[in-house]
């Protein structure tokens, strides 16, 4: 499968030897070597195959970049990173990975009752809109320049490209 538009290619171009980062065993770290095919994609060139098991930094497997995620939660990157014997980097990748993959799993807002609120970002009256989902207990927006009506438009128009005007918020 084409790891570009996601549709099956059968055109290979070329082939190689990878090595990813799995979880551990005990006190021993786990990688596995597998070959990892590039494809001529007609619709978009020559991309990497897309292997289920990999995360998007195909240096890891997803199970590796979802534990470091839960690490996450709970420790600091640079604990993590320390901890796991990763490069700070990564470590942000990573969890960058695992924050898209709870985005996925918790799917796109539709609240029902909603609370606004701001926070600031630095000092000299510099904020930010949080939008919430009150019965979801979740935030669902954070953005805009400021605090203002076309700020939380903003929000607005981000809801209605999710919820294809399904909303009655406004």
């Amino acid at each position: 499968m084409c790891g570009g538009c996601g549709k099956i290619c059968r055109s290979l171009y070329d082939k190689r030897w990878r090595r990813a980062h799995d979880l551990r065993c005990g006190d021993h770290e786990v990688y596995l070597d597998f070959e990892l095919r590039r494809v001529a994609c007609k619709a978009c060139g020559v991309k990497n195959e897309k292997l289920a098991f990999l995360s998007s930094n195909t240096k890891f497997t997803l199970r590796f970049a979802m534990q470091i995620g839960g690490l996450c939660r709970a420790m600091t990157i640079q604990d993590v990173a320390r901890l796991m014997h990763l490069d700070w980097e990564a470590v942000k990748e990573l969890d960058k990975i695992y924050m898209r993959e709870q985005l996925r799993l918790a799917g796109h807002p539709k609240p029902r009752v909603i609370g606004v609120d701001e926070i600031s970002i630095k000092k000299g009256h510099s904020y930010r809109i949080v939008v919430s989902d009150l019965v979801g207990r979740r935030a669902i927006w954070f953005g805009g320049a400021g605090r203002t009506e076309a700020d939380m438009d903003l929000f607005y128009a981000f809801l209605a490209s999710k919820t294809a005007g399904k909303s009655s918020l406004r």
